[in-house]
């Protein structure tokens, strides 16, 4: 396609690796649609199959982008004169050409298949209650990751080398840091507040919600918010993630009839990752100008639109009328809908459905047992334990069941260790990004509450998606707000949010 980083004066090497990268860049996005049809739309017994599907595209992207002749356009690009767009497509290509070609195909190929073949038995181990299914799995996950964080970099800390696969221009350390100054922040405001005599409207979405019927309210909340239904569907899934690209972005949810609050921001939470891939370049597809800059800032994307839009006082004044359209029965107010949707659990177990502030102490959790586990300092078949014995120390709650513990979240049956700190970063990062939009565009809050999202699109357009991978984290985050990656934006958010509804 077309890019706006190939220009008349590029170098020769430039377009050639650009050509190149672009059939790469096509393998992954078929992969995508492989693996969200695996997840969605897939007949059960279709995994055989399937896995040697994925794990042939994952060969055949993998040996594309090692082929020499990458490695010759990148050498004889290296003291080129380039534009800063080509400049930043050469590095992202670079970085991912040297990582790929340390680890050998085999064994992208065996991590593909165990990935495909991991996710159905999760399934059946999440629904049976019963990790000794999912147990093997996790087992070669865990080997299979600590081989190729060794071929990668055999002399550093295996976990920070798989942090790096999803989050590759922040520090593990600054990365750390932050993740330290939450749990500073949050665990004695938790405490605080559940200490505190404030009378928030808990029950307000007490009863039963038709799931058919929330269906239908998601899709008009998409609708009002701004989804691209030319560009995009919504469907169900056992754990809800988005996939696609700037042509094509889909959204899935889940319904329980008893929480329509956690369908309701599960679904705005996948919308935000949608408009970043939306947004992207359309000239640049297939090229990293038009791929997103890794997972802190998607996650700060969809934490952006979950928390400060979709969990605000304005969103709900908004909102309660709309789900009174679709459940008449329903006669909370605004104000108590909002209390109802921010209000801080004692006894949650489950990291989806966490109220905004506990919800950073399920990430620590995934944290220390992941790292641990790739660092070999944890056995897998200790996982239930080691999980249940964290979740009473840092929650003071402890799961009855493996299916509402270890084997509640998706992500380790595609073997994605160091994925998990990407969201409570991407959570901060909403915070400072929000926050320098409300400075910018007059009178947010009141445009939230009209409906009007196309001032907040615009400015996230223009200050993130439009950039796909042209900078780094930290210098994406500075040209949009003015200043470094801190999370002082994300804790005077909460302390001002929860300090007015628990009278803190």
């Amino acid at each position: 396609m077309a890019t706006e980083a190939t220009s008349t004066d590029a170098p020769e090497a430039y377009e050639t690796l650009l050509d190149r990268y672009e059939r790469i860049s096509y393998l992954g996005t078929a992969s995508g649609v492989l693996s969200w049809d695996q997840q969605v739309m897939m007949p059960e017994d279709g995994t055989p199959a399937r896995s040697k599907q994925l794990s042939t595209l994952a060969s055949l992207r993998h040996e594309l982008l090692t082929d020499d002749e990458i490695g010759s356009l990148l050498s004889e690009l290296e003291d080129a004169d380039l534009g800063d767009k080509q400049a930043a497509s050469v590095r992202e290509i670079r970085r991912e050409h040297e990582r790929a070609d340390a680890v050998p195909r085999e064994l992208v190929e065996e991590i593909s298949e165990t990935s495909s073949e991991a996710l159905p038995a999760w399934e059946e181990a999440k629904e049976n209650d019963d990790f000794e299914t999912f147990e093997p799995y996790l087992e070669k996950h865990v080997d299979l990751k600590r081989e190729y964080a060794e071929h990668i970099d055999p002399d550093r800390d295996p976990y920070e080398v798989l942090f790096e696969d999803y989050e590759p221009w922040l520090s593990f350390e600054r990365a750390e840091e932050i993740l330290a100054e939450l749990r500073e922040t949050l665990v004695p405001m938790i405490d605080a507040i559940r200490e505190s005599d404030a009378d928030l409207a808990t029950d307000t979405f007490e009863g039963e919600w038709d799931a058919d019927v929330q269906e239908e309210l998601s899709r008009e909340i998409l609708s009002t918010i701004g989804y691209d239904w030319d560009r995009g569907r919504l469907d169900t899934s056992s754990h809800p993630f988005t996939s696609g690209n700037q042509f094509d972005c889909r959204v899935t949810t889940r319904f329980d009839e008893s929480d329509p609050v956690g369908a309701m921001t599960s679904t705005i939470h996948e919308f935000g990752h949608a408009q970043y891939n939306l947004g992207l370049p359309q000239g640049e597809f297939g090229t990293p100008l038009g791929e997103s800059r890794d997972l802190s800032v998607h996650e700060s994307q969809s934490r952006l639109w979950e928390n400060h839009v979709g969990r605000s006082r304005p969103f709900w004044e908004l909102l309660t009328p709309i789900v009174k359209d679709h459940f008449p029965e329903f006669d909370g107010t605004p104000r108590e809908a909002y209390e109802a949707a921010n209000q801080v659990y004692e006894d949650n177990l489950i990291r989806v459905e966490a109220d905004e502030l506990t919800y950073h102490l399920h990430i620590v959790i995934r944290f220390e047992i992941e790292r641990d586990l790739v660092r070999g300092d944890l056995e897998v078949a200790d996982v239930p334990e080691v999980w249940n014995d964290k979740y009473e120390e840092y929650l003071g709650i402890r799961p009855e069941t493996d299916s509402e513990g270890c084997l509640q979240d998706i992500h380790w049956s595609h073997g994605n260790f160091g994925y998990f700190p990407t969201y409570s970063l991407g959570s901060v990062m909403a915070a400072q990004l929000f926050s320098a939009a409300d400075e910018e565009i007059d009178d947010l809050e009141g445009k939230i509450r009209e409906g009007e999202f196309g001032p907040l699109h615009e400015w996230l357009s223009e200050n993130v998606h439009a950039h796909g991978k042209q900078y780094r984290t930290n210098d994406l985050v500075v040209r949009a707000t003015g200043e470094d990656f801190v999370a002082d934006h994300f804790t005077e958010y909460v302390e001002e949010k929860y300090g007015e509804l628990y009278g803190l």
